[in-house]
């Protein structure tokens, strides 16, 4: 199905549109040909030209279990959409270390498109309710890394995504920490042509986040034991009415301002649908003075429409998808910091 699509129109929902155009003017534009992205304190910045880089993020799927980046026709349609949205970054939860990337990331990366890839599959990520770490995992982990370390547009990857969702399961952690550790150890072997970084995305419950995230983020005698980035899944923004203090954003950034973790945060996923349509006012917030001292940014949820009805993007035989594309979630909040 994935290979027809780009035979196909497209439609990007018009709150979305608006929204990306809204957040592409006030923090920059998409950079052509992606440089590698160096963290410096909480801060992500382009290695080339010194600037600090704000995520403008969609998480990228498309079909659960499918590698999104081996199909060349698709990336090329893909990327010229999110490219006229204003995204400049993409979250890729599953992919074939064995297949060939090197065209969907080169069209990716001319588009100015970054990526953080999630190094687990469904059979290898940590459990919660029986965590461990094994060799078994560690290959397929750095087999993921490998395939991806070396293209300029890979920033970094997750070393977990919501492994501990509940307080029962927080000794996982230890095993999260673990598995931080090996990885690393493979980065340093390995010696990739840049720099990439190692984060995790946490499932946003107040019962277990504060105690996870300070956790990978402290070095425990080492930094090759803590996370260089984090990553929070928020879906709290839901109402028209909400704002940055109704909504449980505020509460979110307190955290991290009063913890001063040293290493950049974003919002992992992004997005609320309990009261369609999605406005995507949390922009605002995020790219706004509110956020942005101690926020890098979002990866809204998700590219194409399931089930779920989160897509931005459905494809079909529109009649006419040029009137259908409403503008760019991204660039109304962001032309006001350049």
């Amino acid at each position: 199905m994935v290979g027809l699509r780009s035979k196909l129109g497209r439609y990007v929902r018009p709150a979305l549109a608006a929204l990306l155009v809204a957040s592409v003017a006030n923090i920059g534009t998409v950079d052509a040909a992606a440089a590698p992205l160096t963290i410096k304190g909480n801060k992500f910045f382009n290695s080339q030209t010194g600037a600090q880089f704000f995520i403008k993020g969609v998480a990228y799927q498309l079909q659960a279990k499918t590698d999104p980046l081996v199909d060349k026709a698709q990336c090329a349609l893909d990327a010229a959409l999110m490219q006229q949205l204003g995204v400049n970054t993409i979250r890729v939860y599953q992919v074939d270390p064995t297949a060939n990337h090197d065209d969907c990331m080169k069209i990716f990366g001319d588009a100015g498109i970054y990526l953080f890839v999630d190094l687990a599959n469904y059979e290898t990520g940590i459990n919660e309710d029986n965590p461990y770490w094994s060799q078994t995992q560690l290959s397929s982990f750095a087999a993921v890394l490998d395939a991806f370390a070396n293209y300029d547009n890979t920033v970094g990857f997750w070393i977990g995504n919501e492994v501990i969702t509940k307080a029962s399961g927080a000794r996982a952690v230890y095993f999260v920490a673990a598995a931080v550790a090996d990885i690393k150890t493979h980065i340093k072997d390995k010696k990739y042509g840049h720099q990439v970084y190692i984060g995790y995305a946490n499932t946003d419950n107040a019962d277990t986040r504060p105690f996870v995230q300070n956790y990978l983020a402290c070095n425990h005698g080492t930094a090759d034991s803590s996370i260089d980035f984090y990553g929070v899944n928020a879906y709290e923004w839901c109402l028209p009415t909400d704002t940055f203090e109704t909504s449980g954003y505020q509460r979110l950034t307190g955290y991290l301002s009063d913890a001063k973790y040293d290493i950049p945060a974003f919002l992992s996923e992004d997005g609320c649908n309990t009261s369609p349509p999605r406005l995507f006012q949390d922009m605002s917030a995020v790219y706004g003075p509110d956020m942005s001292d101690w926020w890098s940014g979002s990866i809204v949820y998700e590219w194409i429409n399931e089930a779920n009805k989160f897509g931005l993007v459905t494809y079909g035989n529109v009649s006419n998808p040029a009137t259908a594309v409403g503008g760019d979630p991204y660039a109304r909040y962001i032309t006001q910091r350049e």
